[in-house]
């Protein structure tokens, strides 16, 4: 009964919150142990059944050892995972901190960008789609044109 099978489910896309944290015209990036040379906001998955505020405050904890201060929801992003590769839909959540970030858990590194520095390499969705958000919106120096 081949020609009837049921159709194969695609795989719920991964579900991750994320903190732009933008200060004097640039974006706070995290890199990871598992991929140090790309760079992702701070944030993570949410547990079963944990809302995405919560999620997010415990994620920025673990990786930052800070808190996030005035949380507004900015965008839901959606786009190919850079380490996983799978689908993803990305909360975001533009904030500020409540004490200097300092990498932790899986975290490698941090670096502030305006997104313009020579050999960055950001994720997929940073670089695509919140990069030209916060431009637009005036919280990111627009390029120059050329």
């Amino acid at each position: 009964m081949f020609e009837h099978e049921s159709p194969q489910t695609a795989p719920a896309p991964l579900t991750v919150v994320a903190a732009a944290v933008v200060e004097d015209g640039r974006l706070l990036v995290v890199s990871k142990k598992a991929a140090p040379d790309v760079l992702y906001l701070p944030g993570g998955k949410p547990d079963a059944g944990e809302e995405p505020l919560t999620a997010l405050t415990r994620e920025l904890d673990e990786e930052l050892g800070a808190g996030p201060v005035a949380p507004r929801h900015l965008a839901d992003i959606e786009a190919v995972a850079a380490l996983e590769g799978v689908p993803m839909r990305m909360t975001v959540f533009e904030a500020g901190l409540d004490r200097a970030p300092a990498p932790a858990a899986e975290l490698a590194d941090l670096r502030w960008t305006d997104g313009r520095d020579p050999g960055l390499r950001l994720a997929p969705a940073v670089r695509d789609h919140l990069l030209p958000l916060l431009r637009e919106r005036g919280l990111l120096p627009r390029p120059a044109q050329g």
